[in-house]
């Protein structure tokens, strides 16, 4: 019974933290996604970024990999994932 009310704790913490993130996120996407300057800087940070792997030796598939991943980051679904992923970091911390 103890561990079915640990889990229920558990999921109720999640959903609060979604439930606050989420808003933010969703937000924060839209004024990202509406500006066109925003765009054009996510592009140019690409481009820096993959030249700073070449730079550093990494082949053309290498480079194009990792930054796919950074690119991913700033993906609505690599956000979410992020703000789910603190989340279970923040729980088992407590």
């Amino acid at each position: 019974m103890a561990e079915e009310k640990h889990d229920a704790q558990e999921v109720k913490e999640i959903l609060q933290v979604v439930s606050t993130e989420i808003p933010k996120l969703l937000e924060s996407i839209t004024n990202m996604m509406n500006k066109a300057e925003n765009a054009e800087n996510l592009g140019k940070s690409l481009a820096i970024f993959y030249k700073q792997l070449k730079d550093a030796g990494m082949d053309d598939k290498q480079a194009f990999e990792l930054t796919q991943k950074y690119m991913a980051s700033f993906s609505i679904g690599g956000m979410i994932g992020q703000v789910m992923g603190n989340a279970k970091v923040m729980n088992r911390n407590d």
